[in-house]
Parts: structure tokens; C-alpha cells; sequence
């Protein structure tokens, strides 16, 4: 199955990843190759991609938002949980993993992959059903950061008992300030260390954790809030979250 990824970040990240196949490259007529599209035709010279000089309205069918470049490329390549795993053996660093629970925005989901990649997290777990994928707007949306990040589909229930039997803590963010009592403790940041082997849950937009998905966590995190909104949007609340325990690590890996 092939796929079109328009856009300067998007297209330069698949690029510099080396993921994914890309067959060819179509780019606008008369786009400056200055900047990133420099960038863009250099790597693909070195990949020996054929490239297409196309009017611009050649790449309005292929995407919003193109700047000028779009590649045709094979799909998003999924990972698997070992696979995850075993990049945080590989970097000798306590598990750093994000659960998204039936996320259907791909804004939302591109712009968590986005502060994923970023944090450093070592995979990220969608379910197979009801969620986002990785989709050519989720890469726009994550500009890019998608293609750095193992992502796999897996059964959440099962995928999260593994994880608790690798003595994974599980913490699932409560995204709203009135959250129901539960069987699963509510903790703000400063109550909770963040800074051990660690899966992060985010849930759906609109409804939070499935209740057997939320009944799974260890404990249930609460970011304080102050003013008349209700709560946080999920992908603000997980990019928070994601920080605060990248924050916890010791912003392991940083560069400024």
C-alpha cells in the first residue's frame, strides 16, 4: 500500500528516518530550493528518488498544507511491544511508554507523537480498534516526529498485564477535575514518583479511559487546574503529563 506525505517537515523526517520506501517525489514548479527543500532534494539524491516537477495544483489533490513537496512512500512501518521494550534495554533507561486509549483525533494523535518523540519515549501502544492511525495527516500533524517513534497496535488489557509483570507502572492520566471515585488511587505530580519504568495513558477525547482500561492502572494521575475550563484538551493534558515525567527523569538525554 502506498501513501503520499506532503509537506517540507513531514517529508524531510521520513527522509532523514529511513523507514520508509519512497518511490518518487513530486515538487512544485518554481520553489526556491533554499532551506528545508534543500535539505529534502539532497537526501533524495542520495536515495536516488526520482523527482517530478509538478504545478502546484498536482499537489493540492495530495494533501493540505504541501509547501511546495510531497513523497509517495509505503506505509507507516508499526512496531511491535518487544520491539519497545527493547529499545529501553538498549538505552539501559527505566521503560518510558505512552498507551493512547481509543484517541480519534489525528490533531490530537499527531500532536502527542509530537511530544513523545520529543521526551524521549521509547514506544507508543494504540489499540486496534476505534483509534487514530498513523495516517498521512497524523504525520503533518506530528511534523514528522512519527517516524522516529515505535508505534505498535496491540491488545491494550493484555499488552498492559505485560507491562505490570515487567514491573511497569501503569498510571493513567484523569483528564477531568470531577473524575468518579474508583478502585484506582488519584494522585497530582508532586504526590507520585514519576521517574521509574513508566506507561502512560491517555484516553478518548470525550469519555477519558475505557473502565476496564482505567480499572487496570496502578494509579491514576491528576494535573491541579485553576481556572472556569473544565479540563484540559487530551493532547495538552498527555504533552504535560509526558513532561513532567521526562522532568522526573532528569530530562535524561536533553540537549539545549
Amino acid at each position: 500500500m502506498k501513501e503520499w506525505i506532503s509537506g517540507r517537515n513531514p517529508a524531510a523526517e521520513v527522509l532523514r528516518a529511513g523507514r520508509r520506501q519512497v518511490f518518487r517525489a513530486r515538487v512544485a514548479q518554481g520553489v526556491q530550493e533554499k532551506g528545508r527543500i534543500s535539505e529534502i532534494l539532497r537526501l533524495l539524491k542520495s536515495r536516488k528518488v526520482p523527482v517530478e516537477q509538478v504545478q502546484r495544483r498536482q499537489l493540492d489533490s495530495l494533501g493540505e498544507g504541501h509547501q511546495g513537496i510531497a513523497l509517495e512512500t509505503s506505509a507507516y512501518p508499526y512496531s511491535s511491544l518487544p520491539d519497545i521494550l527493547e529499545l529501553a534495554e538498549k538505552r539501559s533507561e527505566p521503560a518510558f511508554i505512552l498507551i493512547l486509549d481509543t484517541l480519534q483525533d489525528p490533531q490530537n494523535l499527531g500532536s502527542l507523537l509530537r511530544t513523545a518523540e520529543i521526551v524521549g519515549i521509547h514506544g507508543v501502544l494504540l489499540p486496534f480498534r476505534r483509534t487514530a492511525t498513523i495516517t498521512p495527516a497524523v504525520v503533518s500533524a506530528s511534523s514528522g516526529a512519527s517516524e522516529h517513534l515505535l508505534v505498535a497496535q496491540t491488545n491494550l488489557a493484555q499488552s498492559i498485564e505485560l507491562l505490570k509483570e515487567r514491573n511497569i507502572w501503569i498510571a493513567g492520566l484523569e483528564g477531568r477535575p470531577d473524575g468518579q471515585p474508583g478502585k484506582v488511587e488519584v494522585y497530582t505530580p508532586g504526590q507520585i514518583r514519576l521517574d521509574g519504568p513508566l506507561a502512560l495513558v491517555v484516553g478518548n477525547e470525550g469519555e477519558g479511559m475505557r473502565p476496564l482500561v482505567r480499572d487496570s492502572c496502578d494509579f491514576l494521575l491528576q494535573l491541579p487546574m485553576r481556572g472556569q475550563i473544565d479540563s484540559f484538551n487530551a493532547a495538552v493534558a498527555g504533552s504535560i503529563a509526558l513532561y513532567l515525567a521526562w522532568q522526573a527523569r532528569g530530562f535524561v538525554g536533553a540537549r539545549l
